[in-house]
Formats: structure tokens, C-alpha cells, sequence
């Protein structure tokens, strides 16, 4: 440890979150007793906090609220569940399992997130246990999915690089495995492993984290540019990677990223990452660790609203940070590499990649995967899951696609996709393919307004004043949250709703198409109306007076509707 550990918060009086781990004896607490606990749906929040780390949070139907409240009945407790996929690759087998667990005990749905993992609604207490080993039996697991750790590593899908593709997955599974918990806890609570109590003192329970983990999540993710699909500079950490003459030569690196805020308060904000250097393919399992121990010793443990790695870097500077991860290191970054991003959006259709393999990019909306009247996507699926010999790839846009199809298999499973209607984007405007929304209302305890059930009706009302302008196939990033949490990070669209009460949303304007810029408050606390309102006349002038090639994000910034936003610490100004 550097001399710089004077500067460490960790003296400070640590929230009440921080007592709930170190007493959890690393993430156990009272789980097991809990889950047998049949007179309530519910666990009390202590154990709730721990669940988190399981990869679980507690909800309730806030549709159902009010009338069961009336029938004197305790509110209508389920559970959501995620389940980690290293880089959003899981085999057809696994897509599978995960049907089947979504309609024996789930709601019958399956969500794709926007970090590449699945989740599932609707999972009642009694079922967890059952539905977390018929997902670890497949191979897949909770664990980490949620909690104060490293959540889901993500990873560029590229399909059209198969090669460089397949060398980042690597990379990515590799910093997701040594990151991941050390602790027996999730073993002997959901697979019904032995206890076993390690006289070793000399050993560490977890190496990486210790006792009490980190003060907040912690998130990764690798973009291969040109594309930007994992939103790296969102990241609490960010790996670019660098392709010369056809080979992966190494990763920038960026640190600093995150979007979540609160409402109302200045001293919160989201912020993009910054890059400090470039480092070769091996090194990056070391400095994936190494900056991780940084934010476990220096983050804020008193002030969870400030404990996230932005401000921990934000707080001391980038200097400090590059000081400190050299002296863990035992050597330096190299300088940063040149590299471009074109977008943050995905390449649907039929791609061949360049090991000869198909690639079949499906448009999904809002990662909601089920039979819809008219639309049996879940079925289509499934019944391609069953003769796909390749894999399935999760994106950062909540879409999926059906990757190494064989040129024997491409004819099946197009005849599959047409059957069931699948989509691939063509059905859909521009609008629709560049949008993205959190799940929010009626599961999310944090939402305050609609997200995944509101957008699409809203984009219905927007459009038409795009096809006026002649902008019906222009892309356009619009992503809605019911929350300021930042989940389908609105904070890096060029055209962001956040949800700030029933009906209400914050509007912003000014992200960068590529993910590369947040964007900007245009307007406070607004509803359908006042928001069609704003549009109309923006939309006008952005047909008649934008440049060639000018996105939408930049133009309204030049033509002085929002400032640019540099740095998150701009973006309350």
C-alpha cells in the first residue's frame, strides 16, 4: 500500500450498509433461516441487502398495491433474479434452461439488460432456491449479478470481427472469473454444499474484496471500436481494444465512469470515464484487480450517494489515481493508443463473420423477451434454440443475437425466422432500433414513473413529427429510465427522459452518438404534451439547418439549445 493510504475514508463512521457485511460472516447472515420462513413472501431488509450480492432483489407489484392493501393482504412479494453471462455469450442449451425456468417460476418472460445479463421477474421466495440451481446446473450463475462487487463483465459482441471477438470474450470471462467472490456462502445457501469452516486464518476468505467488499457496485466493460454498443466510457472501467494489423495488440484503459444520481442533488451526477493508457492483452486481469482494490480501500463507506469509483477519482484527481495504480502495479501504462468509435448501436440482420460463420442480429425492444398477440418471439426463439449449433450473444442494447450459424444450419434457421416473424430491425424505425428502457414500473422499487410500458407509446407519438421532417430514418439515441439510477444509461443518449414522478420526466438533449458525451437538463419535470411540445420545433430546425453527417446530439448543441457537457462535474451547471 502507497503513502497515499493516509488519504483513505475508511476512518470515517461507515453506513449502516457497511455493518450489515462485516456482520454477514462474507454474505451469509440469516439467508437460509429466512428463505424457510413461510408465513411472509418478504425477507427483512438486512437480508435483503445480502441477497443483492446473490444476485437478487426484493420487489413487490406496485400495480397490485392499493387493492391488496384494501384486502388487509401484505403486498405481493417476488423476487427478481439475474443471471451473469461473462460478455452476454451463452450456449443454446443455456437460452433454453432459461425459458424454461422463466415459465415454471417467473412471470413467463425472459429480460435482456443492458449490461448483457438475463433477469427474471416474478420469482416467488419459496422457488428461489429451486430456480438459482437450475440455473447453476446449466452452468450459469447469480452470483455477483447485483451487490457491492464486480457485476457482469461486458464485451463487444462483433460479430463481423469473429476472430478479434472471440480473443476479447476470452479476455473478458477471464476478468469476470478472478473477480468474481471467493465465499462459500452462495454454495452452502443455494446449492446445498457442505459448510465448511477454513482453519487457515493465514488465507483470506476474499483476497480481492475482503470482509466488507466494496463501498458500491462496480462495473466493466470491453469495446472493440468501431462500435460502442457496451457504452465503455459509462464504465467504472473501461477496456478499448486496440487492433493493428488484424490483432488484438492490447486495451486502453479508462477509468471513472458511472451514471447513476439522485434528484435534487447537486453533489451527485453521472460522469464518462477518461482514458490513462494502454496496457498489453496480459496485463489486463492485473489491472482489472489492482484498480478494484484501489476503489475497495479509498472509496467513501459513510455516503453510499458518494461512493461509486467516479468520485472517488473525481475527489483525489487522475494524477493520484495513475500514481497509485503504478505503485500497485509494479510498472506503468503505456501512452494511450489511437482509436475511433462510429456509434453505440447494434448491426442487424444477416452479417458473416470472418471465420465464415452467420451472425443473425434480432431487434428485441426494451429486452422484453415473450409471446406478444401477433408476435411469438418466445417460441420462435425457443424452438431455434433447439436445433442452433452455434451460440447466443447478449448486447448492451438489450438485443440478441443468433451468432455461429453454420452455412449448413443458415437455411434452418432462417426458415425458423420467418415462420415466427422474427425481426431484425427492418420493421422498426430508426427511432425504435436506437432506443432503450429500464424495466421501472410495476416491479423496480426506485422507479417513479414508466419506462419499458411508456416508451414505445411515446415514440408512436414522435415519430410522425420525424416522417413531417423527412427524419423518419435518421438514427437517433433515446433511451428512457423511471429513475435517475441511470440503468439504460439516458444519462449518454442524444434524447434522455428521466423519471421524476407519475407522468413526469426531466428531458435531456446533447448526448454523442458514439456514447462518447453525456448530454444535458433541457427541461424539468414535464409530461407527454409539454414534451411533443419541445420536440416539434427542435426536430424542424435540426431537418432544415443540420450539417452533412451532423447526429442530432451535436446539432442541438451548435445550434445553442443545451451546452456540451464535458465532464460529469459540468453537468448540473
Amino acid at each position: 500500500m502507497s503513502e497515499n493510504n493516509l488519504l483513505s475514508p475508511n476512518s470515517a463512521p461507515h453506513s449502516d450498509v457497511e455493518d450489515i457485511k462485516r456482520r454477514s460472516n462474507y454474505l451469509r447472515g440469516t439467508l437460509e433461516a429466512t428463505l424457510e420462513d413461510r408465513i411472509t413472501g418478504s425477507i427483512p431488509e438486512d437480508d435483503n441487502r445480502l441477497m443483492k450480492f446473490h444476485g437478487s432483489y426484493m420487489q413487490d407489484d406496485r400495480d397490485l398495491r392499493n387493492e391488496r392493501k384494501k384486502q388487509k393482504l401484505e403486498p405481493a412479494y417476488q423476487f427478481m433474479l439475474r443471471v451473469r453471462a461473462a460478455g452476454g455469450v451463452v450456449t443454446p442449451q443455456q437460452w433454453l434452461m432459461m425459458d424454461r425456468v422463466a415459465q415454471k417460476y417467473a412471470n413467463g418472460t425472459i429480460r435482456l439488460t443492458t449490461r448483457q445479463s438475463f433477469q427474471l421477474h416474478g420469482v416467488l421466495k419459496w422457488n428461489m432456491k429451486s430456480t438459482i440451481q437450475e440455473v447453476n446446473e446449466a452452468l450459469l450463475s447469480t452470483l455477483a449479478a447485483c451487490g457491492d462487487v464486480n457485476r457482469n463483465v461486458m464485451c463487444n459482441p462483433n460479430p463481423h470481427q469473429s476472430e478479434i471477438h472471440g480473443e476479447v470474450y476470452e479476455w473478458a470471462s477471464k476478468v469476470s472469473a478472478h473477480l468474481d467472490p471467493r465465499t462459500r456462502a452462495y454454495h452452502e445457501i443455494w446449492l446445498d454444499e457442505e459448510k465448511v469452516f477454513d482453519s487457515r486464518e493465514h488465507e483470506p476468505v476474499e483476497p480481492i474484496y475482503g470482509p466488507v467488499y466494496l463501498p458500491r457496485k462496480f462495473k466493466i466493460g470491453i469495446a472493440v471500436p468501431p462500435s460502442n454498443d457496451v457504452d465503455v466510457f459509462s464504465q467504472d472501467l473501461g477496456f478499448i481494444a486496440i487492433v493493428e494489423n488484424g490483432k488484438l495488440a492490447g486495451f486502453n484503459v479508462a477509468v471513472g465512469g458511472g451514471m447513476g444520481m439522485t434528484h435534487g442533488d447537486a453533489k451527485t451526477y453521472p460522469q464518462v470515464s477518461r482514458v490513462i493508457g494502454f496496457i498489453k492483452p496480459e496485463q489486463i486481469v492485473d489491472v482489472a484487480e489492482k484498480i478494484v482494490t484501489i476503489q475497495r480501500d479509498y472509496g467513501d463507506r459513510s455516503v453510499r450517494k458518494h461512493a461509486r469509483f467516479k468520485y472517488t477519482i473525481d475527489d483525489r484527481g487522475l494524477e493520484w489515481l495513475v500514481g497509485e495504480l503504478h505503485a500497485r502495479l509494479g510498472y506503468e501504462l503505456e501512452e494511450a493508443r489511437s482509436y475511433h468509435f462510429e456509434s453505440n448501436g447494434d448491426r442487424y440482420g444477416w452479417v458473416k463473420g470472418t471465420d465464415g460463420k452467420w451472425h443473425f442480429t434480432m431487434f428485441i425492444q426494451n429486452g422484453r423477451v415473450k409471446d406478444f398477440e401477433g408476435y411469438e418471439l418466445m417460441t420462435g426463439l425457443r424452438e431455434i434454440a433447439k436445433v442452433h449449433t452455434g451460440d447466443f450473444r447478449l448486447t448492451g442494447n438489450q438485443n440478441l443475437i443468433i451468432s455461429n450459424v453454420s452455412s449448413q444450419k443458415k437455411k434452418k434457421i432462417e426458415d425458423l425466422i420467418k415462420t415466427y416473424g422474427l425481426h431484425d430491425g427492418a420493421h422498426h424505425t430508426a427511432l425504435q432500433r436506437n432506443s432503450m428502457a429500464c424495466v421501472a414500473l410495476p416491479t423496480c422499487g426506485l422507479a417513479m414513473a414508466e419506462a419499458e410500458r411508456y416508451l414505445p407509446e411515446l415514440l408512436g407519438k414522435i415519430e410522425p413529427m420525424l416522417d413531417e421532417n423527412g427524419l423518419r430514418e435518421e438514427d437517433i439515441v433515446i433511451r428512457m429510465t423511471g429513475c435517475p439510477n441511470g440503468c439504460a444509461r439516458p444519462m449518454l443518449a442524444e434524447l434522455g427522459f428521466i423519471g421524476k414522478g407519475p407522468g413526469k420526466y426531466n428531458m435531456y438533449l446533447g448526448g454523442g452518438f458514439a456514447g462518447q458525451r453525456l448530454n444535458k437538463l433541457y427541461r424539468e419535470n414535464i409530461g407527454e404534451k409539454e414534451i411533443l411540445d419541445e420536440l416539434k420545433p427542435i426536430f424542424k430546425r435540426y431537418a432544415t439547418e443540420r450539417e452533412d453527417g451532423e447526429r442530432f446530439g451535436d446539432f442541438v448543441i451548435r445550434a445553442g439549445y443545451v451546452k456540451e457537457v464535458r465532464s460529469g462535474l459540468d453537468f448540473h451547471e
